[in-house]
């Protein structure tokens, strides 16, 4: 199952990559969400093998899984792999400029399954496709909002 999005973006590439490669505001900002986020890696610079373990409420459940940081490409994108519980997935994120102030982002989710409870809570999320889709939407055009807003204030 894959979910994607594309937005275009006020900032100029290198500017609007940096900004996504700040994780400890991500960790920071996934905390206040009810989520427990664990860094489990030793590296001291950002690169592939930086890792995360993540702890948070699906569905009525509690889920871990482990996220870690498989190919970095500065200023080009990202690409995250995780799994837990039977779900393997990867997030895809590639920037593009447009122009020296105009960055077009694309985000990409694909989820699988290993197990068949992982199974069904992949098919009960098929059944609602089109709402989880536009809901994917809203909140990648309100973070893509929300790193030109910081953009705006730095610049």
């Amino acid at each position: 199952m894959k979910f994607e999005s594309k937005e275009d973006i006020d900032a100029p590439i290198q500017q609007v990559f940096v900004m996504l490669t700040d994780f400890e505001g991500f960790e920071r900002a996934a905390l206040r969400r009810g989520a427990e986020v664990q860094r489990v890696d030793d590296l001291e610079e950002i690169g592939p093998g930086v890792a995360w373990d993540l702890s948070f409420m699906m569905r009525g459940k509690l889920r871990n899984i482990r996220l870690t940081l498989s190919e970095y490409d500065p200023p080009n994108g990202m690409l995250f792999t995780g799994g837990g519980q039977g779900l393997e997935g990867q997030l895809v994120l590639e920037l593009v400029a447009l122009s020296r102030t105009r960055t077009r982002m694309t985000l990409a989710i694909e989820l699988s399954a290993t197990t068949l409870a992982a199974r069904l809570v992949l098919q009960s999320l098929k059944l609602g496709r089109n709402k989880i889709q536009s809901k994917f939407h809203l909140r990648v055009a309100d973070f893509a909002t929300d790193l030109e807003d910081r953009y705006k204030r730095t610049a």
